[in-house]
């Protein structure tokens, strides 16, 4: 059956809002690594957040969310990568979406000689406002982690090794 000009308008709409909500991502884990606080906090709604990222406090306020990240991340010594792959970003109205994310996140604390990588598990939720999508709920659960610790002499030393709990 051929398809009518609604119909690809709509499957090209539905394509467009997806490619712009993984831009939306993309930018915010940008921002993060690369400290760009303003940039941070213009990916969240503006008002009625949620931030639940395990093993932090739960935000309902974008601001105070990175007043949080700012102290922890921005310092000198503090060196973050996240990688996030296998979306799955499902629309679920004319103005609102949900996202799901894998992420692979790494930091490199200078001071205390430490990596910490970590597999991470995000389920997003999405909304459209004032022309363009923002993260309106971020919730992140840790499947995996590794921290290593550097000796003076380059050697390395396992300090935590954590498979995801089971259930």
């Amino acid at each position: 059956m051929p398809s009518t000009i609604e119909d690809l308008a709509t499957r090209l709409a539905a394509l467009e809002d997806k490619e712009a909500i993984r831009l939306l991502k993309a930018r915010y884990l940008r921002a993060c690594d690369l400290k760009l606080v303003d940039q941070v906090r213009d990916c969240f709604l503006p008002t009625g957040v949620r931030i639940a990222y395990q093993n932090f406090p739960e935000f309902s306020d974008r601001d105070a969310f990175v007043a949080v990240y700012e102290q922890m991340a921005c310092n000198g010594g503090v060196y973050d990568l996240h990688h996030a792959t296998n979306w799955d970003i499902a629309l679920t109205g004319p103005d609102t979406a949900k996202g799901l994310w894998s992420l692979n996140f790494r930091t490199i604390l200078t001071g205390p000689r430490q990596i910490v990588r970590l597999a991470v598990e995000y389920e997003d939720v999405y909304i459209r406002a004032e022309g363009r999508w923002w993260i309106a709920e971020t919730v992140s659960r840790v499947t995996s982690m590794l921290t290593e610790q550097i000796g003076e002499d380059g050697s390395v030393t396992v300090l935590a090794l954590a498979e995801p709990p089971a259930g």
